[in-house]
This record gives structure tokens, C-alpha cells and sequence, in this order.
């Protein structure tokens, strides 16, 4: 554990315990929103639960960490997991369809987190000062209510996904009966939200029992507790479902504030280490400068996230599209859920013939590794982002205006989908379906690629969900900078009560 001294700083300023959860996708925005608190005269504790899920998550809270010695840091031992590999329903049905599979890691996590954050709590309890809030992921709601109601200590949650999924996920915690029993096509949760597609709802919360759906209902139920949700969405990407939840009359007012501090920024920034270190040693990575050496606007970057693992079959069928588009790429391939049991090389996965054809042809650079996106994304040479619509994804994208193609898989992605669509930044393809529900095959995908790095309509909206993304972060005026003030305002106003 990082020593922690604040006991010799000013005790007038808050003190915030930030609580990732598990994965890449829950840990990276509060890694980016414990720098942006530490770099607005807050004192910050990270907690993080060991040991990590993925070698990704050690990796980066390290490098988190050493970079920003001014934020503690607390490692939380998570007790030993209650839930063996027969448990039934840890597979998300739109990952696999084969119930004797081994359980979905993330869901076996999730699980477990919840179902320790009472003792997780406990370390919490050892900190001096004690915190003033707490930002925490869903998944510690219910735990840390519970374990710290008599300590009076506001909690605050981060949703890692858009503030239209979240309204789903809330307003599903509150249906007294089964999706599929709702009549009609669609999910109406406000008079003022265009109604969600049931056919964009995730497979899990058709199923009552799936852990995964209890876990959110089980920890949505205690929102209203909350002090506040603190989402990275930002007013002009999602204007419609933010005024919805804000309205008084919304099926969802008895939520707490909604404080939009999105799109995060950046933490790290690669191009200070080639400046820095132009001696031959350089911690540039080999990426961006591949990327460097590219035409302005000239490569669609591919990625899928941290935890979607497509078929063998499909890798190939994608990799033959990208070829077929005649666009250059830049593509990281991803064979397994949790990367430290990912064992298959390149050539394993693509074969040797078409690796050869890649790099004679200069086709593109395809990478089997951790990339820092926030740095790809903004690269000039980045003209298109084909992606699994995770949320950290499109907030990326949407920062730098970079056109996505989007290819939701599994979990909030197809809800986040349709934010990407009404908002102007990219386009999706429905009849693709969920993961490995078809085999999508090279021809539509290499017809797609081409159709959105050749469409000039869709690169100027995106452009202007960039600057309207900048904008939210304007000279301390704009919507997001007044809201992080805001935020900062109300964990402080607590203080006197902890």
C-alpha cells in the first residue's frame, strides 16, 4: 500500500476514495477522474482491489500510480470468491450459447465485489482523514450503504457506460415484471426519451435469475441513497436523455443529481516521452509512430475493447473485410476475455499468408497488445473507428470527432449504439447482431469500412460533436467544467458532516 500522509496536508480540502471495480473499461475513467480531481486541490486515495482481474489493470495502475505519486494509493484484498465455476447463469448468453462453458471472469468478479463491499468497506474505515465522499463503481452501492450509513460519508457513483443505458438499467431495477411481458417492440422510460429497442436490450436481463442482472438490481435499488451519479457523457452527445432524467415528472426523479464531467481528459500524453527521450531509447510507442508515418486522416483503427473475444473464424472474416476496403488499418486483435489467458500468437490466429500479405502490401499494422486509445484516437493520421461501442470507446472518439462504425457485441454496446447514431458521430449495422450470433462476412464488412471513411457528411458531424466536446470544457465555462465545479462544490459542502 502507498503511504498515505495526508494527515501533514490542509484538512480544509476533500478528501475523495475513488473505487474502480474490475476490468479495464471500470478502471480507466477513474483513473482519468482521480487525475482530474487530484489537479483540482483534492486529496485523492485510490482503492483498488487485489489482485486485478487482467495483467492490463496491474500494468496500469502502476504506471497511474508512479506518474502520479501525489494520489495515494490502497490496495484492498478481495476475500476469497464465493462463486465456483458451476454456477449457473455467469455466461452472457450473447457471448455464448454453450451453458457448459466455462463462467464469464468479469461476471464471476462483479459477483464477487458486490457481494464482499461490505468488507471492502472496511478499509475505507482505516483512512486519515476519513474520506469526505466516496466516487464509486454500481457494483459497491449496496455493500458500502450498508456498511458506512453511521459514518455519514456521501457516496457518489460513476455508471461506466452512457446515461441512456443507465436509465434502462435504473428503470429495469424498478420493472415488477420481465421484458418480454412488456407489450410491443420497444421500452418507453420517459415521455421525453425516444423508447429503447427491446432487440438492443442485453440477452442477460431477459433472464431474471442471471447473476448479472441481479447484481444490477440488487445495487440499482439503493441509487436513490446516492449523493449524486457523476456520468463522463456530456450535454450535446446526450441532451435528450440527460433533460429526461432532470425532469421532475420523469419516471426516474427520484434519482439523485446527474453531474456530466465528460469527456474525460487525457492522462497520458506518449508524445512528451518522444520528445523527451529522442536518444534511440525512446517510450514512444511503436504504433504511434507507425501512425506517423501515415496521410492525414488515411487509417480506420480497429478495436473492440478489453473483454470481447470474437471466433477464430470471425478474426479472419474481419481481417479479409479490412483487406477488401482498400483503407489502411491499424487493428489490435483480441482472442481471449482476460488477456493473461491469451496464449495464441498472430500467426496462430490470422496465419502466416495473410500476415506476409499485410506487411508486404503495407496494408496495415495489426498489434495483440494493450494500446493507450486516447492516444490513437487523437493521432492525425486516425480517419475512422470501427468498435464494440464500449462507452470509454465513444467518449474517446467523440473528444477527437473520429467517425466511429460501430459493432456492438454484447452488454450496453447496442444501447450505446443508438447514442452514437442520433448524436451524429458514427453509424452501426444491426443485422450484424450480437457476437457470434452470425458470422459477419468480410464483404459487408470490407463495404462498410469503405462507406464511412468515404462519407463526407458523417466526418463533418462527428467534427462537430468534437468541438461541441471541446466546448463542454471551454475556459472553465462550459458545461462539463461548470459541472466538475459543481461536483467539487458538493463533496466539499460535506465535509462539516463527516
Amino acid at each position: 500500500m502507498g503511504e498515505n500522509n495526508t494527515t501533514s496536508e490542509n484538512p480544509n480540502i476533500p478528501h475523495i476514495a475513488v473505487c474502480p471495480s474490475a476490468g479495464m473499461a471500470h478502471l480507466l475513467p477513474y483513473l482519468r477522474v482521480s487525475s482530474m480531481l487530484a489537479s483540482s486541490n483534492c486529496r485523492v486515495t485510490l482503492m483498488t482491489i487485489q489482485p486485478t482481474l487482467s495483467t492490463a489493470e496491474s500494468t496500469q495502475i502502476s504506471s497511474f500510480l508512479a506518474t502520479h505519486p501525489h494520489i495515494h494509493s490502497l490496495n484492498a484484498q478481495l476475500p476469497t470468491q464465493r462463486i465456483s465455476s458451476t454456477t449457473p447463469n455467469l455466461n452472457d448468453a450473447s457471448i455464448t450459447s454453450n451453458p457448459t462453458a466455462s463462467p464469464d471472469p468479469f461476471f464471476v468478479r462483479y459477483s464477487a465485489v458486490s457481494e464482499s463491499s461490505h468488507v471492502l468497506a472496511d478499509y475505507l474505515i482505516t483512512l486519515n482523514p476519513k474520506p469526505t465522499a466516496i466516487l464509486c463503481d454500481i457494483m459497491f452501492v449496496k455493500g458500502f450503504h450498508q456498511a458506512l450509513s453511521h459514518l455519514n460519508i456521501p457516496i457518489y457513483v460513476i455508471p461506466i457506460t452512457s446515461t441512456r443505458f443507465f436509465a434502462f438499467a435504473t428503470y429495469f431495477s424498478h420493472l415488477e415484471k420481465s421484458i418480454s411481458d412488456v407489450e410491443g417492440n420497444e421500452l418507453v422510460i420517459g415521455s421525453s426519451m425516444t423508447p429503447i429497442a427491446k432487440s438492443s436490450i442485453p440477452p442477460p436481463f431477459f433472464n431474471l435469475n442471471h447473476i448479472f442482472t441481479k447484481l444490477i438490481v440488487a445495487n440499482s435499488s439503493w441509487l436513490h441513497k446516492c449523493q449524486g451519479i457523476v456520468s463522463y457523457s456530456f450535454e450535446y452527445l446526450e441532451n435528450e436523455t440527460l433533460s429526461s432524467l432532470r425532469d421532475d415528472k420523469s419516471s426516474l426523479s427520484y434519482l439523485p443529481p446527474i453531474f456530466t464531467i465528460g469527456p474525460l481528459k487525457q492522462i497520458f500524453d506518449h508524445t512528451k516521452e518522444k520528445e523527451i527521450k529522442g536518444n534511440g531509447e525512446s517510450e514512444y510507442p511503436s504504433y504511434l509512430g507507425w501512425l506517423d508515418e501515415q496521410e492525414s486522416k488515411s487509417i480506420v483503427y480497429v478495436n473492440f475493447g478489453s473483454r470481447t473475444a470474437m471466433s477464430k473464424e470471425q478474426i479472419r472474416e474481419l481481417g479479409n473485410g479490412l483487406v477488401m476496403s482498400g483503407v489502411k488499418f491499424l487493428w489490435v486483435v483480441k482472442t481471449s476475455v482476460v488477456d493473461n489467458q491469451d496464449k495464441e500468437d498472430l500467426k496462430d490466429v490470422l496465419g502466416e499468408d495473410f500476415l506476409e500479405k499485410i506487411n508486404e502490401g503495407k496494408k496495415g499494422l495489426i498489434l495483440k497488445q494493450w494500446v493507450d486509445q486516447d492516444c490513437v484516437l487523437v493521432h492525425p493520421a486516425v480517419g475512422g473507428f470501427l468498435t464494440h461501442c464500449g462507452w470509454n470507446s465513444i467518449t474517446e472518439a467523440a473528444k477527437c470527432g473520429v467517425p466511429l462504425l460501430g459493432w456492438p457485441l454484447h452488454g450496453d454496446q447496442r444501447v450505446n449504439a443508438e447514442v452514437v447514431e442520433s448524436s451524429g458521430l458514427g453509424v452501426w449495422v444491426r443485422e450484424w447482431g450480437w457476437i457470434n450470433e452470425r458470422l459477419v462476412k468480410k464483404e459487408e464488412i470490407g463495404k462498410m469500412v469503405k462507406e464511412v471513411m468515404m462519407n463526407e457528411g458523417l466526418k463533418e458531424s462527428a467534427r462537430r460533436v468534437g468541438e461541441e466536446a471541446s466546448k463542454a470544457w471551454e475556459g472553465g465555462i462550459g458545461s462539463s467544467s461548470l459541472m466538475f465545479s459543481k461536483l467539487i462544490q458538493d463533496m466539499s459542502s460535506k465535509m462539516k458532516n463527516v
